[in-house]
């Protein structure tokens, strides 16, 4: 695997903010990650599996979650969402949840049933450029645009606990491919 300067200390921060449970809590604070697929091919164009950057990239987040104790993991029923997660839950032996298709609502409310089911525990959910922002927001994080294409990057840690929900954001893997088409990008985003 190539050798990619990103590291677990994000995580680490985001897991040192969460806040430590009183023995007055029955519970520690959930740590949602949510990330687009990685890097997919061209064809066929109904549901492309990864690139070999893809790929690398998916191993990349498998290591940047290691010390996470990730205890359940959310797809899409997209073979790139499936190959994306794949290196994660091999890693720590987990049968990955397939996240149901349907409107946007009915989509958010179940991604809430599922994280709620795992509550306490470290959850990773790959998603794609149009749900990773709702997903954020239907867990209770900020309201933000969707993600551009070129972007795969992204790696945001939702919060859920005692106190107000909180995100931090952060990147991992390869560097994102150069812009193909303009975009509303997120402000400070490539």
């Amino acid at each position: 695997m190539l050798p990619f300067p990103r590291s677990s200390i994000l995580l680490a921060c985001a897991l040192a903010l969460a806040p430590a449970a009183s023995p007055a809590q029955a519970s520690a604070p959930t740590v949602v990650v949510i990330v687009r697929h990685a890097d997919k091919a061209a064809q066929p164009a109904n549901d492309p599996p990864l690139t070999e950057v893809g790929v690398a990239r998916a191993a990349a987040l498998a290591d940047f979650l290691k010390d996470a104790q990730v205890g359940a993991v959310l797809h899409t029923a997209t073979t790139r969402t499936r190959e994306t997660a794949r290196p994660t839950f091999e890693r720590f032996g987990l049968t990955p949840e397939i996240i149901p298709n349907g409107p946007a609502p009915v989509v958010a409310a179940a991604i809430r049933e599922m994280v709620a089911r795992h509550a306490g525990k470290t959850v990773l959910i790959v998603g794609h450029s149009n749900t990773v922002m709702p997903w954020i927001a239907a867990l209770g994080g900020p309201e933000r645009p969707n993600l551009c294409d070129h972007q795969y990057d992204g790696l945001y840690t939702v919060i859920i606990g005692a106190g107000p929900t909180r995100l931090v954001e952060g990147r991992y893997g390869p560097p994102n491919p150069e812009p193909t088409a303009p975009c509303a990008t997120m402000p400070g985003r490539p």
